[in-house]
């Protein structure tokens, strides 16, 4: 298998219940959290025996920083929370790639797709108080349309972020998001793009509060996600929104990129009329998915060492897929690990998928497998030992070699399974950091608490002390976005460095020399050898553009 057919993951980000970034998230994840809300009875929320105050909840999930993304303030209270979360997401994973759309020459592509707009019905629609500042909604139907339609998350995000390449809508219900990354494979190994953005959004309740429970449905009765476990009764929802960056292998290592993991291979399927009904999921469906992208790349079902499953904690879900699991590795003598970030978060509907594999490639990258939340015993109904498999609630070091399989199943039978393992160590010829030298380090934003910020954030990232300068002012150089507000550090070392963002991030004034003082005034940095490293993400001034839902 030749570089020529791999996809590299260049740049990734998310913002879900109790992470607004993927570091954060990972550390959660190490570490066991349970990111869902359980808020009590009398809270602002409704009470009875039938309701679970149970929910995966963002903070903040009113506010949009929409001067930054040039959104007036007008259209940014019409506009769809998902399309929020989802440009936010995208301009940080672009950011943690390293790549400006505005100075890159390549063509960037968008595959992405939320969940229906919850906004639009429980807060706009026959809404009185918009009566007064627009007329009526239909007097705004170009923004109210705009903003509001899953068709126009990946053409308003191309819009945005001044994207040229492919721009395209995928709504599978809860595979969306992975759907979106193996759409975007396909179209960096046909050469429709050079780099593609992937990923997904979900904003499944704007109360994020809890659900009213109904017998024999999907939704947990205790309000807790358990995948796989014997206690599950159900699942949980919850918001949020991720991305990828990806590139084809051969460039970014020609272009010196940072490599999180490798995309081996993927497929996509439906369940066809293979099952009881339109809801239920299909076992052959699921089953040749896996087959399928593993015959792609040439594996054996025993070379993946671990499977982040789809994991729902619905006990008939949860045994389809593991008696899938099953078929695919009826020969098998591997062992294979199991689990699923939903325990964590709970359903991220279509943002799920991106997720689960964010959660893969650092598996994949770091060694570390996540344990499984709230697993103590497998369902009566799973049979774990026929599929060679374990879940572990505990996290555990990786041993051997490590290639992991993503799967993301939608409502309706659409099956994504995607196959990650390591990057490969940078390439020779790649762009090298050089010599130790005085460096400048350029920041810009839209404001100067902005900037105030970005230093801070820069400075505690580099005093980590696993950052070569060199590489930093390189990322920084061709890697983002000039704004209007602009400040900057000479330096030599990461000492110094650390001391002159501190002090950026105090608001002193700091001397520069002449590289510096053109910087502050306008002009380009010189762009230093060295790799794209990644970064702190912007900050975000998110201010609040949210109309209160009706009574």
């Amino acid at each position: 298998m030749s570089e020529d057919d791999r996809i590299a993951v260049v740049g990734l980000s998310c913002r879900v219940p109790g992470a607004d970034d993927a570091p954060a998230l990972w550390r959660n994840l190490l570490s066991g959290v349970d990111s869902v809300r359980r808020t009590p009875a009398g809270e602002g929320v409704p009470g009875g025996p039938d309701w679970v105050p149970a929910f995966g909840r963002l903070d903040d999930l009113e506010g949009f920083d929409a001067d930054l993304f040039g959104c007036p303030a007008a259209a940014a209270a019409l506009l769809d929370p998902q399309h929020r979360l989802f440009l936010e997401v995208a301009w940080h994973a672009l950011e943690d790639a390293g790549i400006d759309p505005d100075r890159d020459p390549a063509q960037i592509g968008v595959f992405a797709g939320c969940a229906p707009n919850r906004y639009l019905h429980h807060h706009l629609l026959g809404n009185p108080a918009l009566a007064p500042a627009a007329g009526t909604l239909a007097e705004d139907w170009d923004d109210a349309l705009t903003g509001s339609g899953c068709d126009y998350l990946p053409t308003r995000t191309a819009f945005a972020l001044g994207l040229s390449g492919p721009a395209v809508a995928v709504q599978t219900a809860c595979s969306t998001s992975l759907v979106a990354v193996c759409q975007a494979g396909q179209s960096l190994l046909d050469y429709r793009c050079d780099v593609a953005i992937a990923g997904g959004a979900a904003v499944v309740s704007t109360r994020q509060a809890g659900y009213r429970l109904r017998p024999g449905g999907l939704l947990a009765a205790d309000g807790v996600c358990r995948p796989y476990d014997a206690a599950a009764t159900g699942q949980v929802f919850g918001n949020g929104a991720g991305a990828v960056v990806l590139k084809r292998l051969a460039d970014a290592r020609a272009d010196g990129d940072h490599v999180y993991a490798v995309l081996a291979g993927w497929a996509v399927n439906n369940d066809g009329a293979d099952r009881p009904g339109f809801t239920v999921p299909g076992v052959s469906g699921q089953a040749a998915v896996m087959a399928e992208a593993l015959a792609s790349v040439g594996w054996d079902a025993a070379d993946v060492g671990y499977l982040e499953g789809h994991g729902t904690g619905t006990p008939v879900g949860d045994a389809i897929e593991v008696d899938a699991l099953a078929r695919v590795r009826r020969s098998a003598r591997a062992p294979l690990l199991l689990g699923s970030v939903k325990g964590n978060l709970g359903n991220l509907d279509a943002a799920a998928g991106v997720i689960s594999l964010i959660k893969a490639v650092y598996a994949v990258r770091t060694g570390q497998v996540p344990g499984t939340a709230h697993f103590t015993a497998a369902h009566d109904d799973i049979d774990l030992a026929a599929a060679g498999a374990e879940v572990d609630a505990q996290t555990r070091p990786w041993a051997g070699e490590r290639r992991a399989g993503v799967s993301s199943f939608g409502l309706g039978g659409t099956n994504a399974h995607v196959l990650v393992e390591p990057a490969p160590a940078p390439a020779t010829d790649a762009p090298d950091a050089g010599a130790p030298g005085p460096v400048v380090l350029g920041l810009s934003a839209g404001s100067p608490a902005a900037l105030r910020e970005l230093a801070r954030r820069l400075a505690v990232r580099l005093a980590d002390g696993d950052l070569a300068v060199a590489d930093v002012a390189h990322t920084l150089a061709v890697g983002r976005r000039r704004l209007a507000y602009r400040d900057a550090v000479a330096c030599a070392d990461a000492g110094e460095a650390v001391a002159g963002l501190t002090a950026l991030a105090a608001g002193d004034p700091v001397d520069g020399d002449e590289a510096v003082r053109a910087w502050r005034a306008g002009a380009d940095l010189p762009v230093p050898p060295g790799r794209r490293v990644p970064l702190p993400g912007y900050p975000f001034r998110r201010t609040r553009h949210w109309i209160e839902a009706r009574r």
